[in-house]
């Protein structure tokens, strides 16, 4: 079978990695590249370390607002499908290269499979919500990360579901042993195991709002602890914009450029906590047992939550520094989402409904 494969930002390229090596031992698969995420460190570096070859199509679409970025994505996806013809396109999580990608195949009649269906947050402000809820709304294949993601989906009158797991795991798992000896990044920052705090802030709702990154900056500050700030280029902007970033550069936090996969994880397994607003760094703290802090009011990964190694602070100064001093979860996890064996799930799904 033809299978067009399209990604455009950091997650899904973590997420392709381990699908596509299965996919590939019977399907023949195109990878469509939007380019949303386009610069090295978010982008190149990930197909180097994961051995994901050179996309078929790179579409270099960029930032932008997100009806122009969708739309420009849309139509150029669209030429791309008439002209492969593929029998089925697939598409990974929650970002507008996911909406874009689904609604192209959609209007071609080409079956469409979604990674990580029945997600949800419920907070409708955030664009990645709009973009999960009609992505499964238009998806033949939906394949689900949880059991949580399955009644989500029953309860919206939504079929075809299947519980596979989660993609991200299969990464993880297939790297973990070798990561530490393909990353000096501890030795290079001069950190110890367990000495610092590892902190991630991209999303627009903190960056694009002045009153919540500086309580979050204000927060990191006043808790003292040692904190690893790998910088997003669209939060360094904001943070250059509202004149934070002088105020960082004086205190116990550490900027550093985006970082690769390999040593994103090593800074991950050997943090005391981390504190981020990203979806993939709260699955990452809770496969490696790292109390997570998430700057958000809602999470999708509410698995997290309810084993307690996750806690939601939003942008609240007072909540984020009682989080980084006390927030010391120990109890048992479950294993929510899978195995490490999705993507093998995944392909013997769309292998029966293709036989």
């Amino acid at each position: 079978m033809k299978i067009v494969s399209i990604i455009g930002a950091r997650p899904q390229f973590i997420k392709e990695a381990p699908l596509l090596n299965e996919l590939k031992k019977k399907h023949k698969v195109l990878i469509i590249h939007t380019g949303q995420h386009y610069d090295n460190e978010m982008s190149n570096v990930f197909f180097k370390e994961l051995n994901i070859p050179k996309p078929h199509y790179n579409l270099g679409i960029g930032s932008g607002l997100h009806g122009k970025q969708t739309g420009e994505m849309l139509a150029s996806i669209e030429k791309v499908l008439i002209k492969e013809k593929p029998e089925l396109v697939i598409v990974f999580g929650d970002t507008n290269t996911t909406l874009a990608g689904a609604i192209a195949a959609s209007k071609l009649n080409i079956k469409i499979a979604h990674i990580e269906s029945g997600m949800r947050s419920f907070d409708r402000t955030m664009p990645e919500e709009t973009n999960r809820v009609l992505t499964d709304h238009i998806s033949n294949i939906l394949l689900c990360s949880t059991k949580e993601s399955i009644a989500n989906l029953k309860i919206e009158g939504v079929k075809n579901l299947h519980l596979v797991g989660d993609v991200m795991i299969d990464s993880i798992k297939s790297n973990i042993k070798s990561i530490e000896d393909k990353s000096n990044i501890m030795k290079r920052l001069g950190l110890k195991r367990k000495d610092y705090i590892l902190a991630t802030v991209h999303r627009a709702s903190n960056t694009d709002n002045k009153n919540n990154l500086q309580n979050i900056v204000d927060a990191f500050i006043e808790s003292k602890e040692k904190i690893i700030f790998p910088v997003h280029p669209r939060t360094y902007k904001y943070l250059k914009l509202y004149g934070l970033d002088k105020k960082l550069k004086k205190s116990n936090i550490v900027l550093i450029k985006p970082i690769g996969y390999f040593d994103m994880l090593v800074l991950e397994k050997n943090a005391k906590k981390i504190t981020t607003d990203s979806g993939g760094v709260q699955k990452e703290a809770y496969f490696f047992k790292v109390p997570c802090i998430t700057l958000r009011n809602s999470t999708e990964w509410v698995e997290t939550v309810k084993d307690k190694w996750n806690i939601l602070t939003g942008a609240n100064k007072s909540k984020i520094i009682k989080a980084i001093i006390n927030f010391s979860p120990k109890g048992k996890q479950h294993e929510d989402y899978g195995k490490g064996n999705a993507s093998k799930n995944i392909v013997n799904v769309i292998n029966k409904i293709n036989s």
